[in-house]
């Protein structure tokens, strides 16, 4: 990569909005913190760099994030109401963010809201829930979580909610049932963007049928790429064009690089015959700390690239995103490592003949105009 390809790409995201779908630095400060959001967000000085994080003030004004969806996530063990409690506090550890450094942040729910925020040279910040179980089957609640800002809703995470089934769980329902059916109905209704990112094939092709206005990928990749069970098959990119939709190509190692997956495969085994849940990160993460098994294999950018350029080729220019998946994972591909790294991506894009009005679209314009229609039809 040359010199002459990063200061372009980093020229162009000084011009345009860099919007990132999916960064999990509200549970990864409660990790540090605790569960009171005042006490997490006042765990780690945002202002320093932090090593033990992917994100920070300093890292992201080198990668020229203009506008950040913030996962208020919630991991699967959480049941009911104490799901229900656990995303509130999600939503309020974004809010303390903002509220704690408002000379580098925003809270903004619309588009015309983010392009204003980054005029002024602040990052756009929105809200997404990652997993339906955090609404404990209440329409009532999805309805509050807009009303508290929450643009987006993952619909399942990594196990099946007993309304939609995901897509590394077992299928139960054939996608959506009826009350699956009506959870994405009033998203569409109440102005929330139905996100398909970590849902079953079934569950992705009944939303978008279902979905009267454009969904997206929060964080996904291309299943034609690596065949994992997280990402997107070709049928479902296909279908972005008529639906509107966006696919967010992540990051993440395991979805990006058939090297890793197939690691992760040896993991997953080996923690089947400890009798372990490899679903459940935290078990995951502490399994691995004591693993004998082989060095995990590094992803590079350019498995990233393959994704990014296969979902162009399927889905068109106007339909494809990014969604890193910052601090929801324990590393990034090289030359990805952290929030900084933005620019080297589309320096790579810049190389292979990317034009600049398609590096835009890549960057943020698809995204805001997915977040424009979605209010266009709630009003």
């Amino acid at each position: 990569m040359t010199n002459e390809a990063l200061q372009r790409a980093t020229k162009l995201l000084d011009a345009v909005i860099l919007a990132d779908g999916h960064n999990d630095l509200p549970w990864e400060l409660r990790q540090h913190g605790g569960p009171n959001p005042v006490e997490a967000v006042a765990s780690l000085d945002l202002t320093v760099r932090q090593p033990a994080l992917h994100t920070d003030f300093p890292k992201l004004a080198d990668g020229k994030l203009g506008m950040q969806f913030w996962s208020v996530y919630v991991p699967c063990e959480f049941e009911g109401h104490s799901a229900v409690t656990a995303v509130l506090e999600q939503v309020e550890v974004v809010h303390q963010l903002v509220e704690r450094y408002p000379d580098r942040l925003r809270l903004v729910t619309t588009a015309d809201e983010a392009e204003a925020a980054f005029a002024d040279g602040r990052i756009a910040s929105l809200l997404g829930a990652e997993g339906g179980h955090s609404i404990a089957e209440s329409i009532g609640v999805l309805r509050i979580l807009r009303r508290l800002g929450v643009r987006y809703m993952t619909l399942t995470h990594n196990f099946n909610t007993t309304w939609a089934d995901a897509g590394t769980d077992e299928p139960a329902h054939g996608g959506l049932t009826e009350f699956g059916r009506d959870v994405v109905r009033e998203m569409n209704k109440i102005g929330m963007m139905v996100d398909l990112s970590h849902v079953a094939p079934s569950t992705m092709r009944a939303a978008i049928g279902i979905s009267s206005v454009p969904v997206i990928f929060s964080h996904s990749s291309c299943i034609a790429v690596n065949d994992h069970p997280r990402n997107i098959p070709d049928d479902v990119l296909a279908m972005l064009p008529g639906n509107g939709g966006v696919a967010m190509i992540t990051f993440v190692p395991a979805f990006v690089s058939p090297k890793v997956a197939a690691w992760n495969e040896q993991l997953e085994a080996a923690m089947a015959e400890a009798g372990l849940e490899y679903r459940n990160l935290t078990l995951r993460g502490k399994f691995v700390q004591e693993w004998d098994g082989p060095p995990k294999p590094l992803a590079t950018v350019e498995d990233v690239v393959a994704h990014v350029e296969h979902a162009r080729e399927v889905a068109g220019i106007d339909h494809i995103g990014l969604g890193g998946d910052y601090d929801g994972v324990g590393s990034l591909p090289e030359g990805l490592e952290d929030t900084s790294k933005y620019p080297v991506l589309f320096a790579a894009l810049l190389e292979r003949g990317w034009s600049e009005d398609d590096c835009a679209k890549l960057a943020g314009r698809n995204t805001l105009r997915v977040l424009r229609e979605v209010d266009g039809f709630a009003r």
